[in-house]
């Protein structure tokens, strides 16, 4: 009889039985088997917050198997993630299992390598209820603000809204920035900048420093006064005046957190923060090491802390010391301080599991992501370990001799790299040449440059998750999909890479923060995230903390039903009127953006696309007949951009597509060409322009190159690879 190891991923299951062997048997619960269910609140508010679980159709299978292995295993050892929703996790599969308190063991490990498991293993605890109670209050409480608000939103805004606790604050956020840029008034300024070289050397960069010995500051200078500094300082003689240096020493940066990781890889290569969640999962629970089999690469990845296993510390040292030289070494080691107050679910940062594990004896194995990914956390967590940065700064400033103007340039030079051997993350620095007191220098140019403030810049997905943390929003397992649920469902936008709220976002904003303000208030969600952790800690129970939000909420609920107006808040009167039915025409807000429409719905169905001025968009006619009824066809905007439709709708239902060219001929026919489609479900394809007669269609954006190999097309798999549509072949996405 062997011993039942259950976790909650296939990839995680086959590398601990990799490590285990004979004598365990490691089976994967495909993530959670319960939940409460979505057909009903699946909560009782009157029996102290009862919930009510349910298994879902999807896991049903999966929990009769596991049931059966569990029953006839001499020992159960439940391995789901150390974190709250992994406890829950545990705790439900105990539930459903019924099994004897002595037959069940619960392991928790931070990382997936044979030491971690078998030291797991021999030291087993109980499961942890204060942490399984803290993830059913956060589940409960999410599921009362979910379904019994996004109702009242269905009913005085639009259909198939929803709102969250988290998500609506995160709107919030979004929604108050675009706020800011829209209130901003940009002010001129000027500067004036250029480049000048001494005898011999190379040009460095200088900018106006001083006017009559006094600094200029970034906005003091207007048009006139830059031009003039401009005229008197060209025909003048640069003379050297001051030159002063100083030595900085730089400290390396913490070891990543959640948060940080998933900012660092959206500033650095553009990734979400689901998109970077999903490729350190697949680093966390195990990549196929060649012969050494499947390896964990990655401590866990949802995690405030800063911390450092002692081994993890002697083990940077030695491959540092071997690999680079003593020098590069902090002596005794480097420990972190928690800026979180939240760093409580986890005890370690997230780090390599082996620093011998470089990059590069691994790159083989890894694709061009997780490369990109697992390069960023060994690099930050080996680094932490060595020593300083240490860097001069030079800053020489430079008379225009009989002018009342004086400039400055300045420059860093590193005199010991430190731990920007392994992690730099300076852009290029201004080189200066040896440069002493009464030093005459050549201008080589100089301009007056015109330049306007900028309003503060939208969120990326790396700010806000950094705003979030700051405010103390949401925990580490929550970031990802708070963000892609609030672009999902279009309550926000991207826009190159940053986030923009929707009509809609706004409109269910100002609803929240008029009518429910606790829910989208920062202190108020901050501090029940705080409760939530003195519940993990077993400080407080859990029923308290949901009956004090609930029972004011619903009161309030209740009464705004009564009270908000749907056509105050989603209609505006025009003076423009039907042109079918001679009724005035109102702008509406629908799910995707508003447009006019006919006051005498749904008798008179009118309605006519605007733009975001709120005026009319004329429909721009195509120079072809219906196919089907003759008359004109019309370029229209739907919920997936631009098509084409017979004007005569709703009589005649016809539309096309509108075809992107890619400027690449279809391989297969070689008449055609590849343009942009777009399935059922909205999701992009390229397919031949000469269909039905040529079938031929890939997912991949086809790049107009042929394979190697094979010579199909080549087409982009993502931003970092090319791959071909027809055999393995791939290559980097330059």
């Amino acid at each position: 009889m062997s011993k039942l190891v259950i976790v909650e991923s296939p990839t995680k299951a086959k590398t601990i039985q990799g490590f285990l062997g004979k004598g365990y048997k490691v089976e994967s619960s495909f993530g959670h088997v319960r939940d409460l269910p979505k057909s009903k609140l699946g909560v009782d508010v009157e029996n102290n917050f009862e919930p009510t679980y349910a298994v879902p159709a999807r896991a049903k299978k999966t929990v009769t198997t596991l049931k059966k292995l569990a029953q006839s295993a001499e020992e159960v050892y439940f391995a789901t993630d150390e974190d709250r929703e992994g406890e829950a996790i545990s705790w439900h599969l105990q539930e459903l299992f019924k099994l004897p308190d002595e037959k069940v063991k619960r392991i928790a490990f931070h990382e997936i390598t044979k030491k971690a498991i078998e030291n797991a293993l021999e030291n087993p605890r109980a499961i942890n209820q204060n942490l399984v109670d803290a993830q059913q209050a956060r589940r409960i409480l999410d599921r009362l603000v979910g379904y019994k608000l996004s109702p009242l939103l269905w009913k005085k805004v639009a259909r198939g809204l929803s709102a969250g606790r988290v998500q609506s604050v995160a709107v919030r956020l979004v929604v108050e920035r675009e706020e800011e840029r829209r209130a901003f008034k940009a002010i001129e300024y000027w500067s004036v900048e250029g480049e000048a070289s001494k005898e011999g050397s190379d040009k460095f960069k200088l900018s106006l420093h001083k006017e009559n010995d006094k600094a200029v500051g970034k906005h003091d200078l207007n048009e006139e006064r830059a031009k003039q500094a401009l005229a008197d300082i060209k025909p003048a003689k640069l003379i050297v005046s001051d030159v002063k240096a100083k030595e900085n020493k730089k400290t390396p940066l913490p070891p990543f957190t959640t948060s940080t990781l998933q900012q660092d890889a959206n500033r650095r290569f553009g990734y979400s923060a689901k998109q970077t969640m999903m490729i350190a999962q697949q680093l966390y629970e195990g990549i196929k090491l060649g012969s050494q089999g499947s390896v964990g690469l990655i401590t866990y990845m949802r995690t405030d802390s800063v911390n450092l296993s002692d081994t993890f510390k002697n083990d940077a040292t030695k491959y540092v010391t071997e690999k680079l030289s003593v020098k590069h070494i902090q002596t005794g080691g480097r420990d972190f301080k928690t800026k979180s107050k939240l760093a409580q679910e986890a005890h370690e940062a997230i780090r390599p599991t082996d620093a011998f594990n470089d990059p590069e004896s691994v790159k083989e194995y890894l694709d061009s992501k997780q490369f990109k990914i697992y390069s960023l956390v060994w690099q930050r967590g080996v680094a932490s370990q060595m020593a300083e940065a240490i860097t001069e700064t030079t800053s020489v400033e430079i008379d225009a001799k009989d002018t009342i103007w004086s400039l400055k340039a300045s420059g860093t030079v590193t005199k010991f790299d430190g731990f920007k051997a392994i992690y730099d993350t300076n852009g290029d620095d201004n080189e200066l040449p040896e440069i002493k007191t009464g030093d005459k220098l050549k201008l080589d140019n100089l301009d007056a440059l015109q330049h306007f403030t900028a309003p503060p810049a939208r969120y990326s997905e790396a700010g806000l998750v950094k705003a979030m943390e700051a405010l103390g929003i949401g925990r580490p397992s929550t970031y990802a999909p708070t963000i892609a649920t609030i672009v999902d469902r279009l309550y926000v936008t991207k826009e190159e890479k940053r986030l923009a709220p929707t009509e809609m976002g706004e409109i269910v904003n100002k609803l929240l923060m008029e009518h429910f303000r606790d829910i989208v208030s920062y202190n108020f969600t901050a501090k029940m995230e705080d409760d939530l952790d003195e519940v993990a800690d077993g400080k407080i129970k859990w029923q308290p903390v949901i009956n004090d939000f609930y029972h004011p909420f619903e009161e309030n609920l209740l009464k705004k039903e009564k009270e908000i107006d749907k056509k105050e808040l989603t209609e505006e009167a025009t003076d423009e009127v039907c042109e079918k039915c001679s009724s005035p025409m109102i702008i509406k807000l629908g799910r995707f953006g508003k447009f006019l429409a006919c006051s005498n719905y749904p008798d008179c169905k009118n309605t006519k696309p605007i733009n975001s001025d709120g005026e009319i968009e004329e429909p721009e006619k195509i120079d072809e007949p219906c196919p089907e009824c003759g008359k004109p066809m019309i370029m229209k905007t739907g919920r997936f951009g631009k098509f084409i439709a017979c004007s005569d709708y709703p009589k005649c239902k016809t539309t096309k597509q509108v075809e992107k060219s890619t400027g690449v001929k279809c391989p297969k026919c070689g008449e055609g060409e590849m343009v942009v489609k777009r399935s059922k479900r909205g999701r992009n394809f390229y397919g031949c322009n000469k269909y039905p007669d040529c079938e031929h269609l890939t997912w991949g954006k086809p790049t107009g190159e042929l394979c190697p190999k094979c010579k199909q097309l080549l087409v982009v798999a993502n931003k970092s690879t090319i791959k071909c549509e027809a055999c393995d072949f791939k290559k980097e996405n330059e």
